[in-house]
């Protein structure tokens, strides 16, 4: 027979932390190492956007990011959503722009690493992704034609983007350049973009290509500050030490090695944002009054159709290769998959999921601990089996992922020669 006192013993077993080893062993500090912020390596160019590094380009990104001018009613700008104070995130649920949408806003910050585009990837290339939303008629609602109309009418913009791009085509004659007109969108709209000559439609998709390419150059400067964690790893990669004096914390560091060992985290959120890039069906249960998502499965088959993918006639490769796109994985085993998202600064960047399903980090622990049947396609994960004290140690360690971008504030608001700017307003 058991006694009480063994019974109160495995009790205490199941709430106490385990115990920490005195250091790393070589191979779990290489992983250390891989997660640490000093191992990315430096932003590759995007050979589609000619003008992707180009600081000109990305002064004139500014100022597009924060113009609700792009918008059908004049209040949407991609600020509205990506709010330089919730690191380029919203804090919402759902993403609320012209109309209630139907994703999570993402946080924009790194995202210029990633190959991949939205929650499902539909887009390949951060310039092709900054399009999307400008003529979505839940986000900004506007057209092809309002948008370049705008760059050819404001003397500022016309001027950044003639010194960029060249000599700014002649849209003036609405015989031939309607006040609204664009492929997608309504009825009308769509209407009076077929009525456009070829030659014509090019020229406004041009100078629609030219907007997002401007803002890509403006969004590549968002990028992530060291945290708490790289501290740590610094310290771990000169000792070895698990304990690090005036670093982190037990339960941190006990919530570090779940997450790199029992609790499988790593096996999605690697690399030094915490992001494979690639795409997982986890079991998410779909938000109220939606039906389940295909996510990556209907994805592919976009991009591949999209003009303004890298193999399209706006891409500045002279000679693409476009192998991810080309090669793009398919089948059923995508269906309702989606983007793992980057980990840093997570606390800061919720509710979680492709649509806003979890409010906090504790609740994302439950769901993984239990992983449930997915209601499509199939989880991946398996049940962990976690006690309580290592659901809340992982969550402890995910808060340790939290500093400041490494971004001159001068862009984290409209740029001083702006009439948006906060002291010209």
């Amino acid at each position: 027979m058991i006694g009480a006192g063994l019974l109160v013993g495995l009790g205490a077993w199941w709430y106490l932390p385990p115990a920490l080893p005195d250091s790393w062993t070589p191979a779990e500090i290489e992983i250390l190492r891989s997660l640490w912020l000093g191992s990315l390596s430096p932003l590759p160019p995007d050979s589609s956007n000619a003008v992707g590094d180009n600081e000109q380009a990305a002064k004139l990104g500014q100022q597009l990011f924060f113009d609700t001018r792009l918008s059908a009613n004049k209040n949407v700008s991609c600020a509205t959503c990506h709010r330089p104070e919730s690191m380029f995130s919203d804090g919402r649920p759902i993403a609320v722009g012209a109309d209630v949408g139907k994703r999570n806003t993402m946080s924009l910050v790194g995202v210029a690493n990633s190959p991949w585009y939205f929650w499902d990837g539909r887009k390949d290339s951060l310039w092709s992704q900054a399009l999307g939303p400008l003529e979505n008629s839940l986000e900004h609602a506007g057209n092809r034609m309002q948008h370049a109309r705008l760059i050819a009418t404001d003397a500022d913009y016309r001027n950044l983007y003639e010194s960029l791009f060249g000599p700014l085509s002649d849209i003036s004659d609405p015989s031939r350049f309607p006040i609204a007109a664009s492929p997608v969108g309504e009825q009308p709209v769509r209407e009076a973009w077929q009525r456009m000559s070829a030659a014509d439609q090019k020229t406004v998709s041009r100078v629609f290509a030219n907007i997002g390419k401007a803002i890509a150059a403006y969004e590549r400067r968002l990028i992530h500050g060291p945290a708490r964690f790289d501290d740590y790893v610094e310290k771990v990669l000169v000792d070895g030490a698990t304990k690090q004096p005036g670093s982190l914390s037990r339960d941190e560091i006990g919530g570090l090695r779940l997450f790199v060992g029992k609790a499988q985290c790593i096996n999605c959120h690697n690399g030094p944002l915490f992001t494979n890039n690639e795409f997982h069906n986890t079991g998410l249960l779909s938000p109220p009054r939606q039906v389940p998502a295909l996510g990556r499965a209907s994805a592919v088959r976009v991009a591949r159709a999209d003009p303004f993918n890298c193999l399209g006639e706006f891409s500045d490769d002279d000679d693409p290769s476009c192998a991810e796109l080309r090669f793009a994985k398919v089948g059923d085993e995508l269906i309702g998959t989606h983007k793992t998202p980057s980990l840093r600064n997570v606390v800061l960047t919720g509710p979680y999921m492709h649509a806003g399903q979890m409010i906090d980090l504790e609740e994302i622990v439950r769901h993984y601990d239990r992983a449930p049947p997915a209601m499509i396609g199939h989880n991946e994960a398996k049940p962990l089996k976690l006690r309580p004290v290592e659901r809340s140690q992982l969550v402890s360690f995910l808060q340790t992922l939290t500093g400041p971008l490494a971004t001159d504030p001068e862009w984290l608001e409209p740029a001083a020669s702006s009439p948006l700017h906060p002291i010209r307003k």
